[in-house]
């Protein structure tokens, strides 16, 4: 059986007592610097208006259920237009990676979509899309502002996630495109089935933060009067001229983001350590 031997023994212990030694510094860091960090701010002259204002525990209770009934429009904003922000977003990429003097319109066309909504403040956008596209007065264009909005989210979205799948298909050596077209693939399985796979698979973490800005981004569809988790604490704070009601809507959108970050950490460090050890990136 296997024994690990007296060196390797001794070169655990040690790593753990550094280990522990860090953990403790760290705590007694942290707890140093929230103490002076709450005798500064509970000391400041302003303190109790403040607290009145912003963190009083009677409206933060009024506020939460409308908050998180508006919740429920801001999660539904992200899974369509997260989806479909998705699907364009790849065909975009796809459109300007294609080669051939033939496809050089396509090329042109999705280059100057994403240099132009890429350089455009996503409210600008949105304000163009919900106020402007309705007084065009096109039949059959909705009028909805949540549908103007998401549409006005997926124009913005679409193009920063254009550029992230594009620079994960120019990573893939073109000694992999040559040796699937040596076996008989066509261009587009070769895309298909060689480029695409390895592409996506090294984008998932800068794909999932782009998800994390377009979460909390829908809260910006209230400038329509749509009745989100910042409009239901809008609605609130006109009402009491009492600032708690954006405190609780800013907390929750904290506590939805803060799994998706955690998770979009997990699986960037699990595709260094794979990256590291030679495995498939």
């Amino acid at each position: 059986m296997y024994r690990p031997s007296r060196r390797r023994i001794e070169r655990e212990r040690y790593k753990r007592s550094r280990t522990r030694r860090a953990t403790a510094v760290a705590t007694l860091s942290s707890v140093l610097t929230l103490t002076v960090l709450f005798f500064v701010i509970t000391g400041s002259p302003g303190w109790q208006r403040t607290k009145e204002t912003f963190f009083d525990p009677e409206y933060a209770r009024q506020a939460l259920p409308l908050v998180l009934d508006g919740l429920w429009l801001n999660l539904r904003l992200l899974l369509v237009c997260g989806t479909v922000t998705l699907i364009l977003g790849l065909l975009l990429a796809v459109a300007r990676t294609l080669r051939g003097p033939a496809f050089f319109p396509l090329r042109a066309l999705a280059t100057a979509y994403v240099d132009f909504f890429r350089g455009l403040p996503l409210i600008i956008c949105l304000l163009a899309v919900i106020f402007g596209v309705p007084a065009l007065r096109l039949q059959g264009v909705p009028t909805d502002p949540v549908v103007l909005g998401g549409t006005a989210l997926v124009l913005t979205y679409s193009a920063y996630m254009a550029e992230v799948f594009r620079a994960g298909i120019e990573s893939v050596h073109p000694s992999q495109r040559a040796a699937a077209r040596s076996l008989g693939l066509s261009t587009a399985q070769t895309m298909r089935f060689v480029v695409l796979p390895q592409a996506v698979r090294r984008v998932v973490p800068p794909l999932l933060n782009d998800m994390v800005s377009l979460q909390k981004d829908t809260g910006l569809v209230s400038i329509a009067g749509a009745v989100d988790a910042v409009y239901a604490a809008q609605i609130l704070a006109s009402k009491t001229f009492n600032y708690t009601p954006y405190v609780v809507a800013g907390l929750v959108f904290v506590v939805l983001t803060i799994p998706m970050t955690r998770f979009t950490d997990w699986v960037t460090a699990r595709m260094n350590r794979r990256q590291s050890q030679g495995g498939t990136v």
